[in-house]
């Protein structure tokens, strides 16, 4: 009997996802389509998928591990067949093999990225900016139909008006039905026969849009706002695609942002910090506030300034205003300032270097 942790190259201890992982990766590289022209494949595949299907469920590897052994045609009895179990394993249209769904319906549109910049300000406040951009459009003329004005669509004589046919497929359990769309309406169900002199029968035009995005408070730099419909226009009347906008924020002077507080620096002389002394602060989208700074602050010093930062994007409240105290030492002192400054160090009991001859004949 095959080992099918072996087969999945995974221990017998091995967690669901462990396994499931093992599985995707193996279904890959021995799936067949990916291995044309190689009589084995088909062999390799099986065995996966023989494998998985028993190890993933715990009924079955429990009664594996005890011993028991299994038949292909029990594992998929469940399933169309393997091609179904990985349309399930996988969604939808799989990983690029041609099994699984297909939906009917016109193909929708792409989707377009464009940016829009603002200030640290207005992503404080919340703005309206107009974008513009170019991509497809739907035909005015048509209706974004395809047809010339006055004519209808025909339903598609290869599908029916269904949008998709039903294919047969040869598996390794012999033969399957596939649904895939159809080719000679793309999926519409419909087929243009007098087609639009704009538009030539696409439904769509190239051309500019303009949107108006609002750009919420509290938005960060790099973040997409999704315009839900307003991308290109979709195949043949389908649905457009959406838009999404990268919002930059511009740097401001003022300002450090670090989330939804803002750093402000502000510099004082040595005697400013030694004696206290006050300044003016600005806020952001507000007036200015007056920050007491007390006596014998030190360099680097942090004064929090409650709910003046940002607002906090989708949430309630606001950020701080952090603002960090910087001390400037003079490079160059005058006669008087350094005659002052060598008595405040005697006092102190401080010992600087004696004065320098370039500063004594200054």
């Amino acid at each position: 009997m095959a080992d099918y942790y072996d087969i999945l190259g995974v221990g017998r201890e091995a967690s669901q996802d462990e396994i499931k992982k093992a599985f995707r990766r193996l279904a890959r590289e021995t799936h067949p389509d990916a291995n044309p022209g190689d009589p084995a494949a088909e062999a390799r595949f099986r065995d996966v998928a023989q494998a998985y299907e028993v190890l993933s469920d715990p009924a079955k590897r429990a009664a594996y591990d005890r011993g028991g052994s299994f038949e292909a045609g029990d594992l998929f009895s469940s399933f169309a067949g393997i091609d179904d179990l990985l349309s399930r394993f996988f969604g939808g249209g799989g990983f690029g093999f041609p099994f699984g769904g297909a939906q009917a319906g016109p193909a929708q549109g792409a989707d377009i990225g464009t940016r829009v910049s603002v200030t640290l300000e207005e992503a404080a406040t919340g703005v309206a900016r107009e974008v513009r951009f170019r991509t497809s459009l739907g035909c005015e003329t048509c209706g974004g139909g395809g047809a010339a004005p006055g004519t209808a669509l025909e339903t598609c004589e290869r599908c029916g008006g269904q949008g998709s046919v039903r294919v047969t497929r040869q598996t390794i359990l012999g033969a399957t039905m596939a649904i895939t769309t159809c080719d000679a309406c793309r999926g519409r169900g419909k087929v243009v026969v007098d087609p639009c002199e704009d538009c030539l029968g696409r439904g769509s035009i190239d051309g500019e849009r303009a949107i108006e995005v609002e750009v919420p408070a509290g938005v960060g730099d790099g973040a997409r706002i999704r315009i839900p419909g307003r991308g290109a226009a979709g195949d043949a009347g389908g649905r457009s695609g959406d838009l999404y906008v990268e919002v930059g924020v511009e740097p401001d002077e003022r300002f450090e942002r670090h989330g939804a507080d803002l750093v402000h620096r502000v510099v004082v002389g040595m005697a400013e910090a030694a004696l206290g002394t006050s300044r003016e602060v600005p806020v952001i989208a507000g007036d200015p506030v007056d920050l007491d700074i007390p006596a014998g602050t030190q360099p680097g010093s942090v004064f929090k300034m409650p709910r003046l930062g940002m607002p906090r994007l989708r949430r309630r409240g606001r950020g701080d205003l952090l603002v960090e105290v910087r001390v400037a030492v003079p490079e160059r002192l005058g006669p008087e300032e350094e005659a002052a400054l060598r008595e405040y160090a005697e006092a102190a009991g401080e010992q600087p270097s004696p004065p320098s001859r370039r500063r004594s004949r200054r």
